[in-house]
């Protein structure tokens, strides 16, 4: 039987295996698996059949409008947008494989999402405040280690990387002599970028591995570089719990913007750079953007900022009563 008669959901697989070729996370995988999925759940249930049933040859346009539509009624736009995407991709390729006639997803409506704008943490003295307060232990918990929260703030705060970055971190990803540290990161897509560390990071995590020795004993290269409780590699669920305890302990959790956490530091690292300078591909190297426009988010939204703050300037009211003031006055000559 061939690919086209086939069912859909084999295809979907041979897709991924396909796709293996351009070393996707397998966060990345997981996340084209569930959109794939998905959608084709909702086709199986609007023909009244199991998804087994469904061949490829039954995905044409007026199939995944319908799809679309079910399964845009309980998830967010920007969920919508990227199960459309990975639709098309999939598509694309079969297309490619000269499997199927043409890709119909042109014809597949898909909701406009506006850019997201960078939501680092509010407040100017936050970042600060927040290591301060760890630094002091204000985190508690019933086995308390500040040198290792310490260490995960700071590393992220000074670094820019996202949560998968940081958890995919090994000890020896940390490489350099002493005051020329830098850290290899393997960010989306398997791509690398080396990260610079200067002296005062370098000192938190040396002063967090030491206490990690003397809670579980040697550190080996390969090991990972952040871990929980227990010693075991921290893991995405432990990371936000963490970061979310030590923003309410430092007492900042009303300076972080909903559904942030791990990244609002992502975002105050990029957005401080712009505000000191740094130029956009600056910016794109160190938070490994794959496009310009990412980048630019933080220039942009960094100007306003800055007009927003010019423009609470006090002498600004003393101008606006003027300047009404001389209206009213043209005005009375006017009449």
């Amino acid at each position: 039987m061939s690919v086209e008669q086939g069912s859909a959901a084999a295809a979907v697989e041979q897709y991924l295996v396909a796709r293996r070729a351009a070393k996707l996370s397998p966060h990345t995988v997981a996340a084209y698996r569930r959109d794939l999925r998905g959608v084709l759940e909702c086709v199986a249930r609007l023909r009244g059949v199991a998804v087994g049933q469904v061949a490829l040859a039954d995905l044409d346009a007026t199939a995944l409008r319908g799809a679309f539509a079910e399964y845009a009624a309980e998830r967010a736009a920007a969920s919508v947008v990227r199960a459309w995407s990975t639709w098309n991709g999939f598509f694309d390729f079969w297309v490619c494989e000269q499997v199927v006639a043409g890709n119909p997803m042109p014809a597949v409506p898909r909701p406009r999402v506006r850019p997201s704008s960078p939501k680092p943490l509010r407040g100017e003295d936050t970042p600060e405040r927040l290591l301060e307060a760890l630094a002091r232990g204000a985190r508690k918990a019933r086995d308390p280690w500040p040198e290792r929260d310490l260490a995960v703030l700071a590393l992220a705060l000074l670094t820019g990387m996202r949560s998968a970055e940081m958890l995919a971190l090994r000890v020896d990803s940390v490489s350099g002599r002493r005051g020329e540290r830098r850290v290899c990161v393997v960010g989306k897509g398997g791509g690398e970028r080396v990260l610079p560390i200067e002296a005062p990071l370098e000192a938190l995590l040396e002063e967090y591995l030491r206490t990690r020795r003397e809670r579980f004993g040697a550190v080996g290269g390969g090991d990972p570089l952040l871990v929980d409780n227990r010693g075991q590699g921290l893991r995405r669920g432990g990371l936000q719990y963490l970061v979310k305890q030590c923003y309410r302990h430092a007492g900042v959790h009303d300076r972080v913007a909903r559904g942030t956490l791990v990244h609002a530091l992502r975002h105050t690292f990029a957005t401080r750079l712009a505000e000191d300078g740094a130029s956009v591909s600056e910016i794109m190297h160190l938070l490994g953007h794959a496009s310009v426009a990412s980048s630019q988010a933080y220039i942009e939204v960094t100007a306003r900022a800055q007009r927003e703050a010019a423009s609470a300037n006090r002498t600004y009211g003393v101008v606006r009563r003027l300047v009404a003031d001389a209206q009213e006055a043209e005005g009375a000559r006017g009449t």
